[in-house]
């Protein structure tokens, strides 16, 4: 779950999700409180038409008959009684008084009372999340004069609290919530799935420069995005190969006036110094031979195959030990991967051969992973200083204590491991073993037959 939300489905979903949800519920908070204006508005007109029928009934009514009278019509929220003789506090003139009084004319007099009817205060009872909680319309106490001086209190009091209508405002959220969970969910995964797209693109790319180009489907925006990474899929592919047949041609072009210089060299009559020429033009065509090979390590043409690694790592170890080198492999994979023989091979053949050449021993172990087998190739020699293990990789970098003739080497053989591990989909990386010397681990995935 915590991974959904740091990815960017996540993210835009709960943002729609958010934003959706404000917006109806300021919507609802909008129209409820329209709603209740709207009540508090026809409540007043309703009780301002009250209070003037009952007033003026009552006062066609006998003085010694109006309290039976006034019992009768005060059963609403509009209620007229009977004043009590105390002098009550005046309050100003309100809207509500100013309106009744002048419906009743001048025969009656309207006095706005400061004393405020209890029920004024009391919450009112409401069924939706949004309502009100206090009745915000017309509420006060009035004295009026009736035209034979008999002075009644008119309570102008809060509407009841409407019947139960058995609806569950709870029930109708949840559903709304759940379509709003399921369009978000849509709108995302239709924003989302071109950007996943364009990122296994990406990934693909980095796996296999020659993966094919992206279809133009979606909207335009999408399309053009597709046609830009295409286009620079092409010119990276056009710049490698540039690249690439720019070295294999240097690289064997050399081969022929090496070859020559050193039949020349032949006939130098001094020994030592034909041997010490020999030895130098040797490690020139080495050289040049390992540039070659980079340059081809370098090119992701050629056709896949499915490979045993097993049976591989089981003929180059073998292939190793009748060339005198002490090699010693444990372990079965046991799984199939694919890639090209022989660029797989060359790969563990230097892996091995470095082990060799600068531990005296390549110890192999393989094992089975999930979906992957993982080779380690460890030697017994004194192992890499941290900060030097990444720096192993570059093209033509070697240590200082490795700059010998005859151990030295070019620099070249983990740049071409790792450029043709990076080309089957493969890790390689490089530590110091807690057994001591230096653990070369080759991670290769599993073929699944139709993926």
């Amino acid at each position: 779950m915590k991974a959904f939300f740091n990815s960017m489905t996540g993210r835009v979903f709960f943002a729609l999700m958010l934003g959706i949800i404000a917006s109806a519920a300021l919507t609802q908070w909008l129209a409820l409180n329209e709603r209740q204006r709207t009540l508090e508005r026809y409540r007043n007109f309703h009780a301002l038409e009250r209070a003037e029928q009952i007033i003026e009934t009552a006062d066609v009514v006998r003085p010694e008959s109006r309290a039976q009278y006034l019992a009768v019509a005060s059963k609403g929220s509009v209620q007229l009684e009977l004043a009590s003789e105390e002098r009550p506090a005046l309050h100003p003139p309100t809207e509500f008084s100013a309106a009744l009084s002048q419906r009743l004319g001048r025969e009656f007099q309207v006095t706005p009372l400061a004393e405020r009817p209890v029920a004024c205060d009391r919450p009112v009872a409401t069924n939706t999340v949004f309502g009100a909680t206090q009745w915000r319309g017309t509420c006060e106490s009035v004295q009026i004069a009736m035209t034979d001086g008999q002075l009644l209190k008119l309570s102008v009091l809060p509407p009841r609290a409407p019947a139960p209508t058995g609806h569950n405002e709870y029930a109708v959220f949840v559903p709304f919530l759940l379509c709003i969970a399921v369009l978000a969910y849509l709108v995302t995964r239709m924003t989302v799935r071109p950007l996943k797209q364009l990122a296994q693109a990406a990934k693909d790319l980095g796996n296999d420069i020659n993966h094919p180009p992206l279809e133009l489907t979606g909207a335009s925006e999408i399309r053009q995005a597709s046609a830009a990474f295409n286009a620079m899929q092409a010119r990276i592919r056009q710049y490698i190969a540039q690249r690439t047949e720019m070295l294999a041609a240097i690289t064997h072009d050399l081969q022929t006036p090496l070859t020559r210089l050193r039949l020349r060299l032949e006939k130098v009559p001094d020994d030592d110094l034909r041997q010490k020429l020999i030895g130098d033009l040797s490690a020139m065509q080495a050289m040049v031979k390992e540039g070659l090979d980079l340059a081809r390590s370098m090119d992701a043409g050629g056709a896949m195959q499915k490979l045993d690694l097993d049976s591989l790592l089981d003929s180059v170890c073998a292939d190793a030990a009748d060339a005198g080198q002490p090699v010693e492999l444990k372990g079965a994979a046991g799984m199939a991967l694919l890639g090209r023989p022989l660029d797989i091979q060359r790969c563990l053949v230097n892996l091995i051969d470095n082990a060799v050449k600068y531990g005296q021993k390549a110890h192999v172990t393989v094992e089975r992973l999930a979906g992957a087998a993982r080779v380690r190739i460890r030697d017994e020699g004194p192992g890499i200083p941290p900060d030097q293990l990444a720096r192993v990789f570059e093209p033509f970098y070697r240590l200082e204590s490795s700059r010998s003739r005859t151990s030295g080497g070019t620099g070249l053989g983990l740049t071409i491991a790792r450029n043709i591990a990076e080309q089957h989909g493969a890790t390689l990386s490089l530590a110091n073993s807690d057994h001591g010397g230096l653990e070369a681990v080759l991670t290769l995935p599993e073929f699944y037959a139709g993926k």
